[in-house]
């Protein structure tokens, strides 16, 4: 089963990435990256950028209306995503506990849905 990391980081884990290669932040996802693949179960997963750097769009009415920047104003933003393959929610909890970014911020765990997938994609 296949389960989504949605990584939500603070504006100083945002900040955090522009630091040296020594920040203690970015070692710490460098283990966590390693452990993954070395456990066997990362599919896929990238960062994202900053949350200024977004751009929101709806439909009001058969009109597009677009917003810069992030869809909430909340302290934590979508940071990344990774993409596990793991037996149950169990196991995708463990390693979201695992994650960096759950001291500082919060990391969801949502299960893909693939039947959904199968059926958009024929």
């Amino acid at each position: 089963m296949q389960f989504a990391l949605l990584i939500f980081e603070s504006p100083e884990a945002f900040a955090a990435r522009n630091n040296d290669d020594t920040d203690p932040y970015l070692g710490a996802w460098r283990a966590y990256y390693k452990a993954l693949v070395e456990a066997g179960i990362f599919v896929d997963g990238n960062p994202l950028q900053s949350p200024e750097t977004g751009t929101t769009v709806r439909l009001q009415e058969g009109k597009r209306l677009v917003q810069d920047g992030p869809i909430a104003d909340t302290k934590e933003q979508l940071g990344g995503f990774t993409i596990l393959e793991l037996p149950s929610l169990d196991a995708a909890l463990d390693w979201a506990a695992r994650c960096p970014a759950a001291s500082a911020g919060a990391v969801e765990v949502r299960p893909l849905a693939v039947e959904y997938r199968r059926r958009v994609t024929g």
